[in-house]
């Protein structure tokens, strides 16, 4: 059996990157011969098999004929005549579309490995233009080796926008688009995925909600940048930087949604923008099917993060009010997910990327206290559980107004 590691663990390895995953091709052979030699069958639209020890992938080689619009419409080939160039030259990029035998020897036929020098994600073929999917493949490697200085080639842009000015983006199903949407959150640089989407017109296609934050100026006094669209990305550069997590980051980049529905005649002032941009968030999580954890967090971070820059100056009641809707008093709470994308928000402005947040410091605290205060009386004397609840909530109330009274004690200065 004639077999090549091919694909991401070439390129990572040529990178000396780490290989986290092996995926081998098959030359040759039938699913039969497969079968026989213990190979599980996993594949549905071309086959793939498990090796009975290892449980790597080995995928037969293949070729791919456009039959019909979209990623669906393809017609497979995976006889045995199908050689390694012909299944090379199906694949998406030249940095993908490389082999090594079984001596280590690699196989190039479309100089990937020149590309991978000149840090140059390119198209291996004019095939390319047969799969939407890649628009989103090409943007989530950009969020990936953006910062070793891998820029997409002018021609592959040109060929992604005629795929969007065709329609081919349209095609694209909620499915494979959080799928990919959700690997580019947790890249190096997911920004440039939305950028690389934007420079070739997909963004307006694909995530609309987001594209129209493009155009819409914040007032330059808090937001040197302006543009609404750029803060977006700017926070999510930010929030890449203080957190792995992609509910950290969603909530981040979609947190001022709300200020594309301002109208033009009130800009740059966007009042009211945290609850406007609700229901728009409701429907982007609705479309894409985005998992609940990160519709959550970050419909609290749209609709509290004006709160939380401003915790300071919060009223007690206000702000156990604010850390209950956020669901901070509960045993799974998102606090810190909370304040880590409400920080990213405050230093994703031009001139503010160093900047402290103080605020971060004081809301833990403020919790902890709110915390702290025993709710033991709040359940005596027979209380329903609305009355509970009230009770409870003055009890927090009092331990914030507490925090406060010791916070301003420890910042007077001692009398002569």
């Amino acid at each position: 059996m004639k077999t090549y590691l091919v694909g991401g663990a070439v390129r990572d390895r040529l990178l000396d990157l780490p290989v986290t995953e092996r995926d081998w091709l098959v030359v040759g052979e039938t699913a039969e011969a497969m079968l026989s030699r213990g190979f599980r069958p996993v594949g549905k639209d071309f086959p793939v098999f498990l090796h009975p020890q290892t449980h790597e992938e080995y995928a037969l080689a293949r070729t791919e004929r456009k039959t019909a619009p979209g990623y669906k419409g393809f017609a497979i080939d995976a006889s045995p005549e199908v050689t390694l160039d012909e299944d090379l030259l199906r694949r998406d990029l030249t940095v993908n579309a490389m082999a090594l035998d079984a001596d280590g020897r690699l196989i190039d036929p479309y100089n990937g490995q020149r590309d991978l020098q000149n840090r140059l994600l390119r198209h291996v073929s004019p095939a390319f233009c047969e799969d939407p999917v890649r628009i989103l493949r090409v943007a989530r490697f950009s969020a990936r080796y953006a910062h070793l200085g891998f820029v997409v080639a002018d021609e592959t842009m040109a060929l992604m926008a005629d795929m969007v000015a065709a329609g081919e983006a349209d095609y694209l199903v909620a499915e494979r688009v959080w799928a990919e949407l959700s690997k580019a959150l947790v890249e190096p640089r997911p920004a440039a995925f939305f950028q690389v989407l934007r420079d070739c017109g997909a963004l307006k296609a694909i995530f609309p909600e987001i594209d129209a934050l493009f155009g819409v100026p914040q007032p330059e006094k808090h937001h040197p940048e302006i543009d609404t669209g750029i803060h977006a990305l700017m926070v999510l550069e930010q929030a890449a930087k203080l957190s792995t997590s992609a509910e950290v980051r969603l909530a981040a980049l979609l947190h001022d949604l709300g200020k594309a529905l301002t109208p033009s005649h009130f800009w740059p002032s966007h009042h009211g923008h945290e609850q406007k941009g609700l229901p728009v968030l409701e429907r982007f999580c609705e479309r894409l099917r985005v998992p609940k954890v990160h519709k959550t967090l970050a419909a609290h971070v749209m609709a509290y993060h004006t709160h939380c820059h401003r915790v300071l100056e919060l009223r007690p009641d206000t702000l156990v009010d604010m850390l209950q809707a956020i669901g901070a008093f509960k045993p799974d709470s998102c606090l810190e997910d909370f304040i880590l994308a409400c920080e990213a928000d405050a230093r994703g402005r031009t001139g503010f990327e160093q900047r402290d947040y103080p605020q971060a410091a004081y809301l833990r605290e403020a919790a902890a206290a709110a915390m702290a205060v025993d709710t033991t009386s709040a359940t005596q004397n027979g209380a329903s559980g609305p009355q509970i609840g009230a009770a409870i909530r003055q009890l927090r109330i009092a331990g914030i107004q507490q925090f406060k009274q010791r916070r301003l004690a420890a910042e007077q200065p001692l009398s002569a």
